[in-house]
């Protein structure tokens, strides 16, 4: 999905060059994240026996996988149908409002975006040590799975503010199968380690 092309404005003579750290500092941040995970990974492995060893340098990967097609989901599908129909919404058709998109508003909506989906991705490590701390259980994520559904709809007509059904369901597809995926991995939980439900 592409993009509208941006006509974007500066308000500040300082704007475009705190927005390039910014970006700079956000594409570090997005770049390093599995450098930082595997970092982690090294300073508690010690503190590890054999049997936990494992399952945590498949944390790593793991997360950094799920983080990653975050950020390119967020990137590529959920900001392009946002910025769409935002910069196109007119309050009437009068054009007494004109929208004049700003550098500094443009490269915010990106980051928040691409974040927030690299986040929502993760839903299934969540799960993993909410189980393995006994927070919560596969049964219950099947017993609320319908109040979920209904979460997860509004979430992404929030998300892609679009009246277009097909773009929320771009959205809500994915975040639904992270449910499912989430409660498979709790139910896996469960049976490795042999926890009470």
């Amino acid at each position: 999905m592409t993009v509208k092309e941006p006509h974007l404005q500066t308000l500040s003579a300082s704007e475009q060059f705190f927005t390039h750290m910014w970006i700079a500092l956000l594409g570090g941040i997005i770049l390093a994240f599995p450098y930082v995970l595997y970092e982690l990974w090294k300073f508690i492995k010690p503190a590890l026996k054999d049997t936990e060893s494992k399952p945590a340098k498949w944390f790593v990967i793991v997360a950094s996988i799920l983080f990653l097609i975050g950020i390119f989901f967020g990137y590529f599908l959920l900001f392009p149908m946002s910025y769409n129909f935002l910069i196109n919404y007119q309050l009437s058709d009068s054009g007494i409002v004109q929208t004049n998109n700003t550098l500094d508003d443009y490269i915010s909506l990106i980051s928040t975006m691409v974040l927030v989906s690299g986040l929502v991705f993760e839903l299934p490590v969540l799960v993993y040590f909410l189980t393995r701390l006994g927070i919560l259980t596969p049964n219950f994520m099947r017993k609320y799975r319908k109040y979920a559904v209904v979460i997860i709809l509004i979430a992404a007509a929030v998300i892609t503010p679009s009246p277009d059904v097909t773009s929320q369901m771009v959205v809500a597809v994915p975040m639904y199968l992270l449910y499912e995926i989430s409660i498979f991995v709790s139910a896996y939980v469960i049976k490795k380690h042999k926890l009470e439900v």
